[in-house]
């Protein structure tokens, strides 16, 4: 890994110099005479000098690590960070350059860290593992529902953890309030650095002004109007209620006097039948008078109906009235939550990610919605549709293109490849973005949006609690941890869907969603995707 210093390998050049001559200064005749013991000294002296060749490389190795450095110069935010495997180090950038490097330790032999695209999904000030041994894990910033995270812990000078990437306990804390969920994350087998970069797939990515400038306020008004609304909501709720259990009693009276009206009726029917049949003065007088009470009876019975009615009529109108009140109230409710939602997400960079495998396009962006059964934030997956790549069977390689800042052409991007196929122009110009995905996401991208170009597949470990993951499948990946996964839940207590908050995609109803938002990775368990695992486990 690293070469052997010059003051340690004095003594090994007096060994080899010694055996160096010796062997110059045999002869036909002392090898005949001493062979034999000459190979013994060789082969004792080679014995001798094994320990001391690997004590003195590892302490080389060691004192050449990475040291913790601060750029001369005020940062800005932390847009990406870059963990190398080869170097034991991660470097963070923002719009200018890099801002801190420091070292770190990847994960050992058969628990290495995956190389790949990751991205910060959740933040623990004072984390303890739950599944080594309430192992502290400060400032953790974790990468994956899958066991890995960047977090504070002990660095020997070389490779010891389980899969995370630890960092100096100090500097882990520095960091910690200074990234943001969503912060890309790049794990790469060898030291990459981004390098500015210009391209015309790039240049159809111009934030429109009067877009990004009224966006703020515009998303500032519609939180208030959603706000109001769902107050107005909640109100001509208990409105519509009241007026409903109001109302209740008196379709009880009403069917009560409907009733007695019915009986009233019914009785003066049967006395005038009565009246009819009879024969005699005196049975004739008191059908008569049966009669005339059945028939006042009625009378009577009736017109507290009719007053009952219309006294009910206009309660019953207004807890209709409340109730389509209530209805359109919790329209607009929606509405206007969803309005928010498009707002909000305006604000936020959006991620692509192109697959050669998948020959597919994907985009995200953060809802800022918290997972319904915790643990960070939902993603949404807002685009899904199918990308042409000229030479489909010729390696791209893997390439993470970011819009640092914005500049007089729209953006200024930089690039980073982890994984040599293509280069990063030619594979870019390769792929051929849909016109509606363009049209749809150009106007409206922002500093920290990403295009991801790789010959992977989505990792499994995708899933509506992460950005995109993408690992290298030449890349060893034992730090990945592998439990039976838990239930997926798709929906909060509103009937929202969580993988598609408010039914909305981030850039209005025009695309299609997919029937299955989480593309398998068909590089590990034989393609089947697994659901996100709880956020306890490890």
């Amino acid at each position: 890994m690293c070469e052997v210093g010059h003051g340690s390998g004095h003594a090994l050049r007096r060994v080899i110099g010694m055996m160096n001559r010796l062997t110059l200064a045999r002869s036909a005749v002392a090898m005949h005479h001493w062979g034999r013991s000459v190979a013994e000294m060789f082969a004792a002296m080679a014995a001798l000098i094994a320990p001391i060749v690997e004590a003195t490389a590892k302490k080389q190795a060691r004192r050449v690590q990475p040291v913790e450095t601060t750029a001369p110069r005020e940062a800005g935010e932390p847009i990406m960070a870059i963990v190398s495997i080869k170097s034991q180090q991660v470097t963070f950038y923002d719009a200018e350059g890099w801002i801190l490097r420091a070292p770190v330790s990847t994960g050992i032999k058969g628990r290495e860290t995956p190389a790949g695209v990751f991205a910060i999904l959740e933040k623990d000030k004072d984390h303890r593992s739950t599944m080594y041994d309430d192992a502290w894990m400060p400032n953790m910033q974790r990468i994956t529902w899958n066991g890995l995270a960047l977090h504070g812990g002990p660095l020997p000078g070389y490779a010891a953890s389980h899969g995370c990437v630890r960092m100096p306990y100090g500097f882990a804390e520095k960091l910690f309030d200074k990234t943001r969920i969503g912060m890309r994350v790049i794990i790469s087998p060898v030291d990459a650095v981004p390098v500015n970069f210009s391209h015309p797939t790039l240049s159809h990515f111009v934030p429109k002004a009067e877009i990004i400038a009224d966006a703020p306020a515009n998303a500032e008004r519609l939180a208030r109007d959603a706000a109001e609304a769902a107050k107005a909501a909640d109100e001509a709720k208990k409105t519509a209620v009241a007026a409903a259990r109001e109302s209740a009693p008196l379709a009880a009276s009403l069917r009560k006097l409907e009733r007695f009206k019915a009986r009233a009726d019914a009785e003066r029917v049967s006395a005038n039948k009565a009246l009819a049949a009879a024969r005699t003065d005196q049975a004739k007088a008191k059908a008569e008078d049966r009669k005339q009470k059945a028939v006042a009876k009625a009378a009577e019975l009736e017109t507290q109906l009719d007053t009952a009615k219309a006294d009910a009529k206009s309660k019953f109108d207004a807890a209709s009235t409340a109730k389509e009140a209530a209805k359109a109230a919790q329209t607009k409710k929606g509405d206007l939550a969803k309005a928010a939602l498009d707002a909000k997400l305006a604000l936020e960079p959006f991620s692509i990610y192109i697959s050669r495998a998948t020959q597919t396009l994907y985009v995200r962006r953060n809802t800022h919605k918290p997972a319904p059964d915790g643990g960070g934030e939902v993603f949404a997956a807002t685009i899904e549709v199918p990308v042409t790549i000229r030479d489909p069977g010729k390696p791209l390689g893997t390439h993470v293109f970011t819009a640092v800042a914005r500049n007089d052409a729209g953006l200024r991007w930089t690039a980073v490849t982890i994984e040599n196929g293509d280069d990063a122009k030619n594979a870019l110009g390769r792929i051929t973005i849909p016109k509606e995905v363009l049209d749809r996401i150009a106007p409206a991208a922002l500093p920290r949006s990403s295009i991801v170009v790789s010959d992977e597949p989505l990792s499994e470990e995708t899933n509506y609690r992460t950005e995109f993951v993408a690992v290298l499948s030449d890349q060893p990946q034992g730090g990945f941890i592998t439990r039976k996964p838990s239930k997926v839940l798709v929906a909060d207590e509103t009937g929202l869907d969580y993988g598609n908050p408010q039914g909305n995609d981030g850039f209005g109803f025009f695309f299609q969603h997919s029937p299955n938002p989480y593309p398998s990775n068909t590089r590990r368990g034989g393609g089947q995707f697994f659901p996100p695992m709880q956020r306890s486990w490890w």
